[in-house]
């Protein structure tokens, strides 16, 4: 009876009909970039593509502008030892957090310097011990008094350098609508020569373009 019954209500249309949702599952996959493949945009924030030319022009700019100077005293002098220089890391004033890119960026300017035949990088545990000796923040590093307090604690370790280098990062954000936006993206290191106090600076500056798009998802019942 019941059976029969249950029949019934199929027949007279007031079976439950299934519900069909179409929409699109995610997949996610990954491949391996050859050394000659351009590197991927971030679409939400910067990443390699921002990151690496940023770095590589600075660096080198930098590295240009105060390796005339060493060359012209080489030719007067004769052999001039490589210059050190004491770095410990960007400080992020952008927007975004820099995440795993920290460290990769300290390395690649590391990696940078170290390769120009004019300059050597002293290894940071040596700065950072010398910092916390000194009782020291790496900002407070731009008053003369402050220079040579460190330097005669990195004398001591055996580590004498001849520079100081500074490295920030800031941000800029244009907004053109609530899906558009524009961030200008700037990097700027600082040389400092201790012996002297000059001090050299240069820029580079990427602009990147964000946009959103809404995909609609069909639903039937």
């Amino acid at each position: 009876m019941q059976r029969r019954r249950f029949l019934g209500l199929i027949g007279g249309g007031l079976a439950v009909v299934p519900l069909t949702l179409a929409g699109c599952r995610g997949h996610q996959h990954a491949h391996i970039l050859d050394d000659n493949d351009d590197d991927m945009v971030g679409s939400h924030q910067a990443g390699a593509a921002t990151f690496s030319p940023l770095v590589a022009e600075a660096t080198d700019k930098l590295l240009g502008q105060e390796m005339a100077g060493i060359q012209q005293v080489s030719l007067n002098e004769g052999a001039v030892q490589p210059k050190r220089i004491c770095f410990f890391g960007i400080e992020n004033e952008s927007s975004e957090e820099l995440g795993d890119f920290r460290e990769q960026l300290f390395e690649i300017i590391n990696q940078r310097i170290s390769e120009a035949m004019a300059f050597d990088m002293i290894a940071r545990e040596y700065a950072t011990a010398g910092l916390r000796e000194a009782g020291l923040r790496p900002d407070q590093l731009y008053l003369p008094n402050n220079q040579r307090l460190f330097a005669s604690v990195m004398e001591k370790q055996g580590q004498v350098f001849d520079y100081i280098l500074f490295a920030k990062l800031t941000s800029g954000t244009t907004v053109s609508n609530k899906d558009d936006k524009q961030r200008d993206y700037l990097l700027t290191l600082k040389l400092i020569n201790i012996s002297n106090g000059r001090m050299v600076s240069q820029q580079a500056k990427i602009r990147k373009g964000y946009h959103k798009s809404v995909i609609g998802r069909a639903m039937n019942y």
